[in-house]
């Protein structure tokens, strides 16, 4: 086993949730040295012709990441890591949310607009022309990711637009992917305890929306609003509540950042599709979520 790939625990707990063989055509090349070869790629972000030998031939990787992005194998690996672990109460539902944009290298321009490469049937056309979470600024291309993870920092909600999106334009989109559904009958829940997130997010339209459905909002106010609540003296209102205390634990989404970002292919984004981006970072994510130690309280071990 080589530096980051995967242990034999954390094997275990992925690969009955696999696609298996359905007899039909060739049998897969190994799920497990494939899935190391993109980890590989992931972690040092190097292009998929450089792969080493061990993993196998590298278009076989690629296409194997490809296509188990387009068929969201990918995102169900990590929701059913999510659903075990909210099954023994080990998500913790004070929710950070913030973003971070990750600079664009240039091999991550010129998707096409139209059709797809020859030999490429898993090029989408229609996803392809639908713009690629690309934003221009004095520093270049970027893609910013917009994350909300638990108490412990771990993601529970990824969305990826381009870098000069503001934050609270995309809060509702990265509230609604907070998602986790049931081990077994009921709705999947999608409401966390406490929404805990900086000034950036402090708006009366996400106050409005947290209070309707009865999330508590730890989100500090802006010195403008502030000002200008002053200045209307009764008319402004009172000031909305603001636990300082709770607020401490907004770090957390940082620290989960860093994490994220200590996969090259997450901090510089070297994909030209934006879903293969994320699904890079459903990837990294996941892997986040297998190193946790969980404490199941029916068992005495981790």
């Amino acid at each position: 086993m080589g530096r980051g790939e995967l242990t034999d625990a954390v094997w275990e707990r992925i690969a009955p949730l696999l696609p298996g063989v359905d007899g039909r055509g060739r049998p897969w090349r190994d799920h497990r040295q494939v899935i190391n070869g993109v980890l590989w790629r992931l972690r040092t972000g190097a292009p998929w012709r450089d792969l080493p030998e061990r993993y196998g031939p590298w278009q076989t990787v690629y296409e194997r990441f490809a296509r188990w992005e387009a068929d969201g194998t990918w995102a169900r690996l990590l929701e059913e890591v999510r659903v075990r672990d909210d099954s023994v109460g080990a998500v913790e539902w004070a929710v950070s949310v913030d973003s971070t944009i990750s600079r664009a290298h240039q091999h991550a321009a010129g998707a096409r607009k139209k059709g797809a490469a020859a030999g490429d049937e898993l090029e989408d056309p229609a996803r392809a022309s639908a713009g690629q979470a690309l934003g221009r600024s004095r520093g270049g291309l970027t893609t910013k990711v917009h994350l909300a993870c638990d108490g412990r920092g771990l993601p529970l909600a990824v969305v990826v637009t381009s870098g000069n999106v503001n934050d609270s334009t995309v809060f509702d989109a990265v509230m609604d992917e907070v998602r986790v559904p049931r081990a077994g009958a009921g709705r999947p829940r999608r409401r966390p305890d406490a929404v805990i997130a900086d000034k950036a997010y402090s708006s009366r339209a996400i106050r409005q929306t947290l209070r309707r459905r009865g999330i508590r909002a730890v989100i500090p106010e802006r010195a403008d609003q502030k000002a200008n609540r002053l200045r209307r003296g009764k008319a402004g209102g009172r000031p909305p509540a603001f636990d300082r205390e709770a607020y401490k634990a907004r770090n957390v989404v940082e620290r989960c950042f860093g994490r994220l970002k200590q996969f090259r292919a997450i901090a510089t984004r070297f994909d030209k599709l934006a879903a293969r981006y994320k699904a890079g970072v459903h990837l990294a994510a996941l892997i986040l979520w297998l190193r946790e130690p969980t404490q199941d309280p029916l068992s005495d071990t981790a």
